[in-house]
């Protein structure tokens, strides 16, 4: 099992699920510019062109109708209906998440709804989390947190979505100050320190920049308070192992597999716990 494999924020089983039956979420490497190579900024443009390059002739006439379609739509509803349209055929037909995300997040925009904007939101949030180019991990977060700005205006009282915001600085590679982030966060944490996503989003914060003993204070808080939180623990027994401490690390590994029912995940659990027990 690879580092962080299972650090994620929010539904990250979920987003586990997505990308194992939905398969790549970028195009192959040697598709994409060099300047992703080089940290530089990556936009849409570069993003659906490598995506494009990988679909069959029938699949690239089918998306074209689509796009025109979308020019020819004369009202908001009749747009955001193709968008979603093509957010589908990404997902399903393609099994690319980063256009199947930007085209829901078109969709959100039309639609204006919080239920909408919130979950494309989301979506990128938690993705970008699986990323390592710098430049696709930072037009993920302005995507996220321009879709968080948008439904805090319509729910600005929204704990979850400033959350949300700050998690955007604090994971996406859009600041050069991450403390913006963490201070948004800490703002709900502490005036309501029984906010678990508040806990949750700051402990990951802490195991990324490697403060364990932060990250596993805050972790242990959220599974106290969500016994039954399959991401904590896994997440638990990761900073335990990268603190050194394998007697806990293994008690958080073998409690994960209680509440996992997939035998290859169980597989990947248990040659980590051998190896920790020498």
């Amino acid at each position: 099992m690879k580092k962080q494999q299972f650090i994620l924020v929010g539904s990250g089983i979920l987003l586990f699920c997505l990308i194992y039956f939905f398969g790549r979420t970028v195009p192959p490497k040697n598709t994409l510019t060099k300047p992703s190579a080089q940290n530089a900024d990556i936009d849409i443009n570069t993003i659906l062109s490598a995506s494009k390059s990988q679909l069959s002739s029938h699949q690239q006439v089918y998306l074209s109708q689509l796009e025109s379609s979308v020019v020819r739509g004369d009202t908001r509803v009749q747009q955001a209906l193709v968008y979603r349209q093509m957010a589908a055929f990404w997902k399903d037909s393609a099994h690319l998440l980063l256009p199947y995300a930007y085209y829901t997040g078109q969709a959100a925009e039309l639609e204006n709804s919080e239920k909408s904007l919130t979950f494309a939101a989301h979506f990128f949030l938690e993705s970008l989390r699986q990323q390592n180019d710098p430049g696709l991990k930072r037009w993920m977060g302005t995507e996220a947190k321009k879709l968080f700005e948008k439904a805090l205006l319509l729910n600005p009282g929204s704990d979850s979505l400033k959350i949300g915001l700050g998690s955007c600085y604090l994971f996406g590679n859009i600041s050069e100050n991450p403390m913006q982030g963490i201070q948004m966060i800490r703002e709900v944490a502490d005036r309501d320190p029984s906010n678990m996503y508040a806990q949750l989003t700051l402990g990951v914060g802490a195991m990324v920049s490697g403060q364990l003993d932060r990250a596993i204070e805050r972790l242990s808080l959220v599974v106290k308070n969500q016994p039954q939180n399959l991401e904590v623990m896994v997440m638990l027994a990761e900073a335990y192992e990268q603190k050194g401490d394998s007697v806990n690390a293994i008690k958080w590994y073998e409690a994960s597999k209680k509440l996992i029912d997939n035998p290859e995940i169980h597989s990947e659990i248990d040659k980590r716990i051998k190896l920790l027990k020498g």
